[in-house]
């Protein structure tokens, strides 16, 4: 059986049509991570009149900085709670959903609105929710016996940002858990109960070795966002406070280059964050991969 091919008889005319996606990677991707790699070499005064090359000076004090290895700490404890909470509570609302009968697409659609949330607005949001002055949420902790304050307890701002970056992110993960649940074929649900397997090892089984691909693509993406697009919501709830207690990798370079002026170093800091996300995009798509079944 032959396949249908796109033939073009002109030339020219192929290049052209992905010259757009082209020069938008380049002038939006390349280009600033070229800068940046370039920039981690350099190391400017404090007036930024003289630059001085480095070499890997940058990169030398950043790996003899606790505060940097702290935030590297941060780091990894707020990337595996927002990616292990938002995929399984995503995971099971799109289950519920499958079950729901009458008002499925209300209550689907209800649960898609959070994404289109803005992060510094879902920051926000949920920093009335907890302020302690303030907030509903904060009362209702009191009025429990829980004292909640995340302007001064470091475990109670983790808390807050693993929230609000949570919420934010279990849309997403909603829709393609739910498009992955409808593709899955009833005849196998109903082989199973007819063979006495009740629902939960039916799903355990049958529906969830089925939906892994979905699973393992939004493990990956749900990394890279908390690694990369949660900084408005840091810098909307605690900006890294108290003590830099949240100051993870991302809101560290905000922080050390346009509030400590220290371009060389905020400029190494975004090159290691970039190598940590390819590195563990790489790591899992070479032995993670093997285990999903397609």
């Amino acid at each position: 059986m032959q396949t249908k091919r796109t033939v073009f008889p002109n030339k020219v005319l192929p290049y052209l049509l992905i010259a757009p996606q082209i020069l938008i990677t380049v002038v939006f991707f390349l280009w600033p991570a070229a800068t940046a790699f370039w920039q981690s070499f350099l190391r400017q005064d404090a007036f930024g009149f003289k630059t001085n090359f480095v070499w890997f000076q940058n990169y030398r004090r950043l790996f003899a900085d606790p505060l940097y290895m702290d935030a590297f700490g941060h780091t990894l404890v707020f990337a595996v709670l927002v990616t292990v909470l938002s995929t399984a509570i995503a995971l099971i609302l799109a289950a519920a959903a499958m079950r729901v009968l009458r008002a499925s697409r209300l209550y689907s659609t209800l649960l898609i609105w959070p994404y289109a949330v803005a992060p510094a607005i879902a920051g926000i949001l949920w920093w009335f929710m907890f302020n302690p002055s303030i907030g509903i949420v904060a009362y209702m902790l009191r009025s429990l016996g829980v004292s909640w304050n995340h302007l001064v307890n470091p475990n109670d701002a983790m808390v807050l940002i693993v929230i609000a970056a949570t919420w934010k992110q279990i849309s997403y993960n909603f829709l393609f858990f739910l498009a992955a649940l409808q593709s899955v074929p009833r005849s196998l649900q109903e082989a199973g109960a007819i063979d006495g397997a009740g629902p939960v090892k039916r799903f355990w089984t049958i529906v969830f070795p089925l939906i892994s691909p979905t699973t393992f693509y939004l493990v990956v993406i749900n990394i890279v966002y908390a690694m990369f697009d949660t900084f408005g919501i840091v810098h909307a709830t605690t900006q890294g406070g108290p003590a830099r207690a949240t100051e993870i990798l991302v809101y560290k370079v905000y922080f050390d280059g346009f509030i400590g002026l220290n371009l060389g170093s905020s400029a190494a800091q975004s090159v290691i964050l970039m190598l940590i996300v390819i590195a563990l995009t790489a790591i899992q798509f070479r032995f993670i991969e093997r285990r999903v079944q397609y």
